[in-house]
């Protein structure tokens, strides 16, 4: 039997978009939410309110829904990461949050967005934690907490199952979205016992999707491959003429520190050397006077500290 991958766009709406209990297992097991926080029953929203984000094609929202709370609930499945993304998904969470003044009447009623992001990209390469869980708190006592948005971002990529081996559900639901793909011939047992998420393997099967539907899923795919090969190409260009510069910069500074410290080394030589030879002369003057006045010429030498030659070469 072959399977599809359930990060292509195609797939994932189909196996959370119409599936109020499946979609309320995956939130309960991937956000932050405590016991009494589980959400019971959800009832899905359109989800053209959000706009794409330009340059970003695969870039969407993939479902909204709303609890018996009036808790509303962003699902995103996002291929590349970009710093982008975080404005945008702020941006999604904070409309969500507003379009709830029209119907209440007092802030007080506002009930919270929660905000999870998917990404199949490392976008934290200095920790090898995987979920990143924000929230408005003070700067200095992160028990003060203002209400209303929660953003769960998890990379796909440095997922593995004994690192959360306590949290049953997030493993099953991480292991759904990480392990099936193209090449899978053999559904592990444990997630096929989860009810759930044993439909949500059915609805994966390839046997189950027109011709048309598997045209998409193969553009889709393509898309992302040629986004990745763009920002690599991107990447390697910035890299080469961060380098190029880095290499300008550089020796242009090596060579201002270079000629700073031959002209004070010139400077310093010439001054000795100078020195040097204005004494050598100042000796020989004084030389001049003492044989002139009689002196002999070894007492001259031994006051002048001039050689023999040259008192000689006075006589």
């Amino acid at each position: 039997m072959k399977y599809l991958d359930p990060k292509a766009d195609l797939t994932f709406k189909k196996i959370f978009g119409n599936h109020p209990e499946r979609l309320a297992s995956l939130l309960n097991a991937l956000l932050p939410l405590s016991e009494e926080e589980q959400i019971r029953e959800i009832e899905y929203l359109p989800t053209e309110l959000v706009p794409e984000l330009e340059g970003h094609k695969n870039t969407i929202v993939d479902v909204l829904c709303t609890d018996a709370r009036g808790r509303k609930f962003c699902v995103e499945m996002q291929m590349e990461w970009s710093n982008a993304f975080k404005q945008r998904v702020l941006f999604n969470a904070s409309k969500l949050y507003v379009s709830q003044a029209m119907k209440r009447e007092k802030y007080s009623d506002l009930q919270p967005v929660y905000s999870l992001n998917l990404v199949n990209d490392i976008f934290e390469r200095d920790t090898p934690e995987f979920i990143h869980n924000y929230r408005i708190v003070h700067d200095k006592d992160s028990n003060k907490v203002i209400e209303g948005l929660h953003f769960t971002f998890i990379e796909l990529p440095k997922f593995t199952p004994h690192s959360i081996s306590d949290k049953r559900m997030m493993v099953l639901w991480l292991r759904f979205l990480t392990e099936i793909n193209a090449n899978t011939q053999e559904i592990p047992s444990d997630l096929l016992r989860d009810p759930e998420i044993g439909k949500a393997v059915e609805e994966l099967k390839i046997s189950g999707f027109t011709d048309a539907e598997l045209r998409a899923y193969d553009k889709f795919w393509d898309s992302v491959r040629v986004e990745k090969t763009l920002q690599y190409d991107s990447y390697q260009q910035g890299m080469e003429k961060g380098m190029k510069q880095g290499m300008e910069k550089g020796m242009k500074q090596g060579m201002a520190k270079g000629m700073k410290q031959g002209m004070e080394k010139g400077m310093k030589q010439g001054m000795a050397k100078g020195e040097e030879a204005g004494k050598s002369q100042r000796s020989i003057e004084i030389a001049k006077n003492m044989l002139a006045k009689g002196m002999d010429a070894s007492t001259v030498m031994e006051i002048t500290g001039l050689t023999e030659t040259q008192i000689q070469q006075l006589m």
